[in-house]
């Protein structure tokens, strides 16, 4: 059976009005969709998007939106918390090679940051599929992994 983040219990949840500066940054990510759901592009096909995250201790990425079916795998062990769209903030811990699958009807999308809160590096890999009920959002050449 296929894990998806419903299924994970936050280890701290709260629905803390938001600093200012993040809610502008949440408004921004609404009137200008960001379909970079990870630091680095590392390979796209015409059926997927393969996404490295990558953060040290107390780094971040910003909002972004989730529109097609995918799902993320920990390579690392460690701790995030991320600011959702609903204005909640959530913190959870991850092992190393948990997976969740997440699946998005047309219309549908999830809207989220991440930052690292624990004491090692975070490592994710993330993949899209492309055919999936809503179109893929662009995604900048600055995000792609460089090709040799």
């Amino acid at each position: 059976m296929a894990l998806t983040m419903t299924d994970k219990k936050a280890v701290r949840a709260d629905n803390t009005a938001w600093p200012q500066w993040l809610a502008q940054e949440f408004e921004q990510e609404r009137r200008h969709p960001n379909g970079r759901v990870g630091t680095e592009l590392l390979s796209e096909s015409d059926r997927v998007r393969v996404w490295t995250i990558r953060l040290k201790p107390g780094e971040r990425v910003g909002f972004h939106r989730h529109v097609l079916d995918y799902f993320w795998s920990a390579i690392t062990a460690g701790r995030g918390r991320q600011h959702l769209q609903d204005g909640s903030t959530v913190e959870h811990s991850y092992r190393a090679g948990e997976t969740r699958h997440e699946t998005y009807r047309k219309g549908e999308f999830k809207v989220h940051d991440l930052e690292n809160i624990g004491d090692t590096e975070l490592i994710f890999a993330t993949v899209e599929f492309l055919n999936s009920a809503n179109p893929p959002l662009p995604v900048p050449q600055a995000r792609r992994a460089a090709r040799s």
